[in-house]
């Protein structure tokens, strides 16, 4: 609302401006958004992040702006870029991924951190508990019992011979060794001999590749880390030429030429983060806002790809899907 100015003229003297009281325009808000990838493989989730506070009535430029950094598949810069953003006084600080999440935790006790994708927050350290995480940190996690093993037990679905899995992880992230020990456990249930391939910055995934052919391995998983998934169209296009059946953790792999993947919607958890911000710059305490877990996972599945890997996918595992890319 505009301020008016009444003015007020007292024979013939100079004219007086009396200020009338008016109602103050709202601050801009500033959020910040911390993602470990690039612009461009993170366009998924950043659009789904921004669209969910326009839905919520947020205007770009008017009552928010956002101040966005990017490690650039480089997770030995998200320590510098969580101070950055730190310094920059934000409302609010919103990423993905346990890597990223634990960067800001370090850089903040104070300023609120939504994070739209976390594995284990308690196991890492993020959060006290799942109901009432404390602190300055809240989110969505995709934990769910038995994951790994219903994903290893898909893959069999598909290739009812399997005994032998190529395993990717990263070393830095604690999730992904999580997962990789939840894996371990349901390969031994399922007779499977596993074969752990960690990326680093030593190993590249072209070099994982390279190992996983070394190990005659006749399918591979990809496991939960923000860097794999802004390489996945790297990841799929190597598993073709491998000839390598895939087991992803997001659909992102498989519309990129993946297999299969069984997971939340990463898209719906970045919109859904958008109404944490939003309680949370209204006042809300982020320590005081559950860690809210995936009530639904999606099953897709790309028969394109099954295709040229020359794979009939059971009918009882299609009519189960939730997408099929034909």
């Amino acid at each position: 609302m505009k301020r008016r100015e009444f003015i007020t003229f007292v024979s013939g003297a100079a004219a007086w401006p009396l200020a009338a009281q008016a109602q103050q325009p709202e601050r801009m808000r500033r959020i910040g958004v911390l993602l470990p990838g690039t612009p461009t493989s993170f366009a998924p989730r950043a659009n789904a992040f921004v669209q969910g506070l326009r839905e919520l009535g947020y205007v770009e430029g008017e009552t928010v702006a956002f101040e966005w950094k990017w490690g650039e598949d480089r997770t030995e810069r998200l320590p510098q870029l969580a101070e950055e953003l730190v310094r920059l006084d934000v409302d609010a600080i919103v990423t993905g991924g346990t890597t990223a999440a634990k960067a800001l935790k370090n850089a903040t006790r104070t300023v609120p951190i939504v994070m739209a994708i976390i594995g284990d927050p308690v196991a890492v350290g993020l959060a006290q508990s799942l109901a009432r995480p404390g602190g300055n940190a809240t989110g969505f996690s995709i934990l769910a019992p038995d994951l790994s093993g219903k994903r290893l037990q898909l893959l069999k679905e598909v290739l009812p011979g399997l005994s032998s899995v190529a395993v990717i992880s990263t070393v830095t992230n604690p999730q992904s060794q999580i997962e990789l020990k939840e894996t371990q456990a349901a390969a031994k249930i399922l007779d499977i001999v596993l074969h752990s391939i960690q990326v680093s910055d030593e190993v590249s995934v072209e070099s994982a590749f390279d190992a996983i052919k070394q190990a005659s391995a006749q399918a591979v998983i990809v496991l939960t880390d923000a860097i794999l998934y802004s390489q996945r169209n790297k990841i799929a296009s190597l598993a073709a030429a491998n000839r390598l059946p895939g087991m992803y953790n997001f659909r992102g792999f498989v519309e990129a030429g993946g297999l299969i993947s069984y997971a939340p919607s990463d898209t719906d958890l970045f919109r859904r983060a958008a109404t944490y911000v939003d309680k949370i710059l209204k006042g809300a305490n982020p320590g005081d806002l559950p860690i809210e877990q995936p009530t639904k996972y999606e099953l897709v599945v790309n028969l394109k790809t099954a295709k040229a890997l020359g794979l009939t996918i059971p009918p009882s595992l299609l009519a189960r899907a939730d997408e099929v890319i034909e």
